[in-house]
Order: C-alpha cells, then sequence, then structure tokens
C-alpha cells in the first residue's frame, strides 16, 4: 500500500497540459469575479430597515433573522476580517502550536494526557487557554487495518480524494468561523457541496489538479462566492498544505471532527422541516459519508510520514501556480485602469 502512495505521487508531477488546464480554469474564475464585482458594486450593503429597528429597541439578532444578502455580507465580512473588532476572531486548530504535538498510539487512538495547571480564577474563565481543546480528539476506538474493511486493495488515488475532503473540511470551518456544532445540518451540507469525493463520488478526482479545481469552482460558484471567491481558494489551498505538514496525527484527528460532524448532520435531520423524501435522501447521503471518511481515517493511519511531504509539495506548486495568474490578472487590471485615467476628457478633432 505504501509503495503505491509514493509511485502515484512520484508519477503525478505537473505537466504544460496540467498548468495549462488550472489557468484555463482560473481564466474563467476571474472573468466571473470581474462581473461580480460589478454587480456588487450595484448592491446596497447596509442593513434592512427591520433589521436596524430590531436592533433599535434591543431585541436579540440571530443570524438566522438576516436577509440572504445581509447574510453574505456578513460572511464576508467574518472571513475577510472586518468584524475583527465585533467578534471573537477564530484561530484554525490547525495553525496553532498544539497542532504540531498530536499524539495519537500505534493503534490510532488518542493519547490522554494529563495536564497540571496551576488553579486560578483567571485560569478557572479562560477556557481558550485549555489546550485539550484547541485541536480536535482523535479516536476513542482503534482504528482497524484497511483490509479488515474490504476485501480489494485500497485505491491507489484514495491521496488526491483526501486533499479534496480536507479543503472542504476547511473551507466549512472557516465559513463558520469554526463552530460548525452551531449548524451541523447545514455544515454537513456544506461539506457535501464543496467535496467532489465524499459529495458527487470520486470519479472527477482522479489527480491533485482536479481535486483542486472542482473545489475551487464551488468556491467560486454563485452559492459561496460571497465568502472571498479566489483569493478565499487559495487561502483554502494552504490550509491543506499546512495539515499535510503536519503528519498523519493531524489528519486522523480532521477526519475524526469531520465524522463527528455528519454525525450530528444526520441525527439534526430529525428536527429539520423538510419532505420526508429529502430527510430519507440526505440521511442515506450521510451515512454513506461516515462510512467514507471512516475509511479514509483507517487508511491515513497507516501511510508514511514521506507521503504527505511529497502530496503537500504538489499542492503547493498547484496554490503556486493559480497565485501567479491571479497576480498577473490583478497587474493587468491595474495597468488598465491606469491607462484609462490617463486618456483626455475631451480629444481635439483636427
Amino acid at each position: 500500500m505504501r509503495d503505491n502512495v509514493m509511485g502515484e505521487l512520484q508519477q503525478t508531477q505537473p505537466d504544460e497540459e496540467s498548468k495549462s488546464k488550472m489557468l484555463d480554469i482560473l481564466k474563467r474564475f476571474h472573468e466571473q469575479e470581474e462581473i461580480d464585482s460589478l454587480d456588487e458594486e450595484e448592491l446596497d450593503s447596509s442593513l434592512s430597515e427591520e433589521t436596524i429597528q430590531k436592533i433599535l429597541s434591543g431585541d436579540q439578532l440571530n443570524f438566522e433573522d438576516l436577509s440572504t444578502e445581509e447574510k453574505k455580507h456578513f460572511q464576508r465580512a467574518i472571513i475577510s476580517g472586518e468584524l475583527s473588532k465585533l467578534i471573537e476572531p477564530w484561530d484554525p486548530w490547525w495553525l496553532k502550536p498544539s497542532a504540531k504535538n498530536i499524539s495519537l498510539t500505534s493503534d490510532g487512538t488518542q493519547r490522554i494526557q494529563r495536564i497540571v495547571k496551576e488553579y486560578s480564577v483567571e485560569s478557572e474563565n479562560d477556557t481558550d487557554s485549555d489546550e485539550l481543546h484547541e485541536v480536535p480528539g482523535g479516536p476513542t476506538t482503534p482504528l482497524p487495518p484497511v483490509n479488515k474493511l474490504v476485501s480489494s486493495d485500497p485505491s491507489p488515488l484514495l491521496a488526491f480524494h483526501l486533499v479534496d475532503i480536507i479543503y472542504s473540511y476547511c473551507f466549512t470551518l472557516r465559513l463558520y468561523n469554526g463552530d460548525w456544532k452551531t449548524d451541523p445540518v447545514e455544515s454537513s451540507i456544506t461539506v457535501l457541496t464543496v467535496s467532489s469525493v465524499l459529495g458527487q463520488g470520486e470519479r472527477h478526482t482522479e489527480t491533485v489538479l482536479e481535486a483542486l479545481s472542482h473545489c475551487l469552482e464551488q468556491t467560486c460558484s454563485p452559492e459561496y462566492k460571497h465568502a472571498g471567491g479566489l483569493q478565499f481558494g487559495l487561502r483554502l489551498m494552504d490550509d491543506v498544505v499546512h495539515l499535510l505538514n503536519l503528519g498523519g496525527n493531524a489528519l486522523v484527528c480532521l477526519l475524526c471532527d469531520l465524522q463527528r460532524m455528519i454525525q450530528s448532520g444526520e441525527r439534526g435531520l430529525k428536527s429539520e422541516k423538510m419532505r420526508k423524501s429529502k430527510r430519507a435522501e440526505l440521511k442515506g447521503k450521510l451515512k454513506s459519508v461516515d462510512r467514507k471518511v471512516y475509511f479514509m481515517m483507517c487508511w491515513v493511519h497507516k501511510q508514511p510520514l514521506e507521503a504527505w511531504a511529497e502530496l503537500a509539495r504538489i499542492v503547493d506548486m498547484e496554490k503556486r501556480t493559480a497565485a501567479e495568474y491571479a497576480d498577473a490578472k490583478r497587474s493587468d487590471v491595474r495597468l488598465a485602469e491606469k491607462k484609462e485615467r490617463g486618456k483626455p476628457l475631451i480629444k481635439e478633432i483636427p
């Protein structure tokens, strides 16, 4: 299994054809974002009269009370940092120092570490300082070998499917400011929408490029473009690279947290107002995703550390290509605007 993973990664080097494909995708995204930016200039980003009256009257205002446009502006403001002075910003757990020291047992379960902390009133109230809650907990039961779950050999493309899953998880956590528990049903649906592997099957995810391309397409789609579009997608690629470089233990904890999200979403369906047929369909999908995530967790646990470093290098290379294209396009736009400003308002006719 390890030889298959390393061999497949070494053969998947970015060539001119794959680079051209990514550039074509980015060009389409960039053109759409230019159109969207013109449309957004015409939109009124202020709060509705109804929302303003609720605030002035002192009524409690929930996210669900906002209009569709207000929700989009609010989520965009969270991601861009505009609301950093109004709400406590969320720092991704994978960027915290404690993420570098995740330790699991040989069977994949969470090691229980005793943390002795000096008691004080400040430490009692400072829940954020408790490192036990910084990183999602790992499995509580031993992870079985993959050959105990399936009779055939695992697909050599699982590493690329993992890129898709990591991206989708990071997308969802950043979109919900780190707290998927506020709405596990919608969080689970978001994962299924962004992920080709979990939401639409594995047929379109046979390379790192295809995994990232599909995720970027969803990120820049009308449904989610308010989150930040291409720049948000590039940020998420950095998240993927960072998590891969943390190694297998961090990835197992990520997948364990994702499984908890999916299971919580499935339980939450009971209280959701939707048609019975739709509820049954979504429940079936979430059960299937639950099994896929668990299988991936077991597979990841047995992979060599060097596989993650190589995969991170390929993702980073694709991200740099995308960033270079985006920077070039922005430079072209600035140059065009500068030339436009330099034109005389009235041209003398000879």
